[in-house]
């Protein structure tokens, strides 16, 4: 049933952390989307490569950056489409957090392959209170186009989006979540996401702090 979502991340095995963590750092001042995800870039190499922090310490301060950077009430929405409007107070506020919580392990462990891709910052288009940053990462074989979707809430950019080689991160979990409300209901889908992340604490010994 998670077959859906290989390409996408196949894809993140390469670009790591110039996926959906590059937008992760605080708002430094940034005065366009471009610049919030160059601020980003540079933070987030840099904890990265902070040789000083054990693992641990790394992967909390990463984990935190992604929840401040973040709007995962809005990618839940977007997400789950109509079953959010079905879905109960006591199940939206469980989705939030599990949906949340299995995107920060996956990030997170799969950002520690990063290894100097370069980065081309192609264009921006902002409408409103939306935008849209293209890149490109190069490797020494390929080249990856990676557009961020972004939008200005209390004063920051935050991240909602990111569409690897023309896939949606949303729609591709919204098709996949979708059959699995579809088989199971709602209470399907949290007992999936919940297995995922205690499946994720057997193989690595716990959730980073």
């Amino acid at each position: 049933m998670w077959q859906a979502m290989g390409t996408v991340r196949t894809v993140m095995r390469v670009v790591a952390v110039v996926s959906l963590v590059l937008l992760t750092a605080p708002v430094m001042a940034a005065s366009t989307p471009t610049d919030t995800v160059k601020d980003a870039i540079n933070q987030v190499i840099a904890e990265l490569k902070g040789h000083s922090l054990e693992r641990e310490q790394r992967w909390a301060s990463i984990g935190r950056i992604i929840n401040d950077r973040f709007d995962f009430r809005s990618m839940s929405q977007s997400v789950l489409a109509t079953n959010w409007q079905d879905a109960t107070t006591e199940e939206k506020r469980q989705f939030v957090e599990y949906f949340s919580q299995y995107l920060e392990d996956t990030y997170r462990t799969k950002i520690e392959s990063y290894s100097d891709q370069r980065v081309e910052y192609i264009a921006e288009q902002v409408r409103k209170d939306r935008a849209t940053v293209d890149t490109a990462v190069v490797t020494s074989d390929k080249r990856i186009p990676i557009t961020y979707r972004l939008k200005f809430t209390k004063g920051e950019w935050v991240a909602y989006d990111v569409v690897i080689e023309g896939v949606s991160l949303v729609n591709n979990y919204r098709s996949t979540f979708s059959a699995i409300v579809k088989a199971g209901g709602m209470d399907g889908l949290l007992t999936d996401l919940e297995g995922r992340i205690s499946d994720y604490k057997a193989k690595h010994g716990g959730l980073p702090p």
